[in-house]
């Protein structure tokens, strides 16, 4: 007897899900690398703190680039658009608690980091529910690209110089006001989505008393 064929889920074939393209296998390559770093940086290995670095900046580099091949390419996969900020959030939120654990960070900036990220999450889930997309800003891009210097130089320098401390500072302020735009950014677009919806079915209605 031959094992049934699972069906499609949610509308997309288990290709397009988990297709094998240069894009997803970059998003892969950057989970993996999360383990790395912290192990790197916790277990004292013969220069550590150097090979975290690399694999980090790495691992930052492909965050680029599977999103700039997933559309060059038009590969954009249901795949790429679960994991990809997935990958992303993992290899900050790692590098973070790691260093925090290390001495080398306050826990109170590690928490306000990771609890904005998470609460970014959860409005995209409210947004996604409604309908509404709301695309990176480019406020958001340079929250994370300071996250990601910030976190860089953490881990190249230790102790860090007062001009890391202030890096380190610019991406907490910029993370706090990143996360109060998307948030008023996401209410007003759910808002005019509302008000769309609710003007769309008035036309309808006018249209059925007409008829």
């Amino acid at each position: 007897m031959k094992a049934a064929v699972p069906p499609a889920i949610a509308g997309y074939s288990l290709t397009s899900m988990f297709a094998i393209n240069l894009p997803n296998v970059l998003t892969v390559l950057r989970i993996l690398a999360v383990p790395v770093i912290v192990v790197a940086l916790l277990e004292e290995t013969p220069d550590g703190d150097v090979l975290a670095a690399v694999v980090f900046a790495l691992a930052a580099i492909t965050d680029g680039l599977d999103g700039y091949f997933a559309r060059r390419r038009e590969a954009v996969t249901t795949f790429g658009k679960l994991m990809d900020p997935l990958a992303d959030k993992l290899l900050i939120v790692a590098a973070l608690v790691t260093l925090v654990s290390l001495g080398r960070l306050a826990a109170w900036v590690a928490m306000v980091i990771i609890a904005r990220e998470l609460a970014v999450t959860g409005l995209r889930s409210i947004a996604a529910e409604q309908g509404v997309v709301i695309a990176a800003s480019w406020l958001g891009k340079l929250k994370t690209a300071l996250q990601v210097a910030a976190v860089f130089a953490l881990i190249i320098w230790d102790p860090a110089p007062v001009a890391v401390d202030l890096l380190v500072y610019l991406a907490v302020a910029l993370t706090v006001i990143s996360g109060a735009d998307y948030f008023f950014g996401v209410r007003r677009r759910i808002e005019e989505e509302r008000e769309r919806r609710a003007a769309a079915r008035g036309g309808r209605q006018r249209v059925a008393r007409g008829a």
